[in-house]
């Protein structure tokens, strides 16, 4: 075995003319739309939703809201540990990519990777091994060197040569805000994020994703309901253009508002001191169809996969592996 996996990327264009492959974890919000008898409608419904929110935020030199396109990857991210016993191709994580296409100036545009963040051993984590952990159990808690693997996987795959080779920073995942967590308004503004939150508490997730080597800062952009969780490394508001920051909201509150509507198309704004709710009940539904019943169940499924085929199998590689891994 080597000291460092091997890991192999495949895209795929998101449009309205979007399949989920086989090999596509199919609790992603994207692949969730992409099924059904209004398929094509709801992937064109969202995307008009992407760059419509797009166009809105980038309005400078674009007086007619319509310079801007944003195109979308998935990236599918497989892994090899031993190649030589055949041991590769193991299903690891998806991301979106973002990137802009400029009308005025028939350039393209390098936006962000990670958004729409998915995972096997991260379904594996919260959808079986937390929920064994806690069966029969009085009091919630958390499992000792809970998300451990994950986090150097992560880290693993994002400081890789073929990170590297394909993307120019590091990623950034975008999130709902948590539900069983309130979050204050501080005075400071970002032009592109807008108003910065600070939340109550550490949670779960939050926990897991320092695992990661991220970081969260919690905005609500301009013309939002809601703030927004931003997980990175590095520095959010410096390393990244505006361009690409715009790429991530859009395309990420547009999800937001699909998926989670009761917080995210809700139709009053956030106030100063905030707690989020999917039991609120004053808000809009979006012309795009999702099955968010499905979704969770499908998380259930996909996280006994990931035993079954990634984590059992490999169990003392990986361990021994990550044994080593210098963080």
């Amino acid at each position: 075995m080597k000291d460092d996996f091997v890991f192999t990327l495949k895209s795929t264009c998101l449009n309205e003319n979007y399949h989920p492959s086989s090999q596509t974890r199919l609790t992603t919000n994207f692949a969730n739309l992409a099924r059904g008898d209004n398929r094509q409608q709801n992937l064109r419904n969202a995307l008009n939703m992407i760059n419509n929110r797009f166009n809105a935020l980038a309005h400078l030199n674009n007086p007619k809201a319509d310079r801007y396109l944003v195109e979308l990857e998935i990236i599918t991210v497989t892994m090899s540990i031993d190649d030589k016993n055949g041991i590769n191709n193991l299903p690891l994580i998806e991301v979106l990519k973002t990137n802009i296409f400029d009308r005025k100036t028939s350039q393209r545009i390098e936006g962000i990777a990670g958004n729409n963040f998915s995972s096997y051993v991260r379904d594996y984590d919260f959808s079986i091994l937390l929920i064994e952990h806690n069966k029969n159990k009085s009091d919630f808690c958390i499992p000792e060197n809970f998300g451990d693997l994950h986090g150097k996987l992560y880290k693993c795959f994002v400081s890789s040569a073929t990170y590297k080779e394909h993307f120019k920073m590091p990623p950034i995942i975008c999130l709902s805000v948590s539900s069983n967590k309130t979050y204050t308004r501080t005075e400071y503004q970002h032009p592109v994020l807008g108003f910065e939150y600070l939340q109550d508490q550490y949670s779960i997730t939050d926990e897991y994703f320092s695992k990661m080597g991220l970081k969260v800062r919690f905005f609500m952009p301009p013309n939002s309901v809601a703030p927004m969780a931003f997980y990175h490394s590095g520095d959010l508001l410096a390393d990244y253009t505006d361009l690409g920051l715009i790429s991530s909201i859009s395309t990420m509150e547009t999800f937001q508002k699909i998926y989670r509507p009761e917080i995210y198309n809700a139709n009053s704004v956030a106030g100063k001191i905030y707690q989020p709710s999917l039991k609120h009940e004053d808000y809009s539904l979006t012309r795009v169809v999702y099955d968010r019943e499905e979704r969770s169940r499908l998380a259930v499924e996909q996280g006994k996969f990931a035993e079954e085929h990634f984590i059992k199998p490999y169990q003392n590689i990986l361990e021994q592996w990550a044994a080593k891994f210098a963080s």
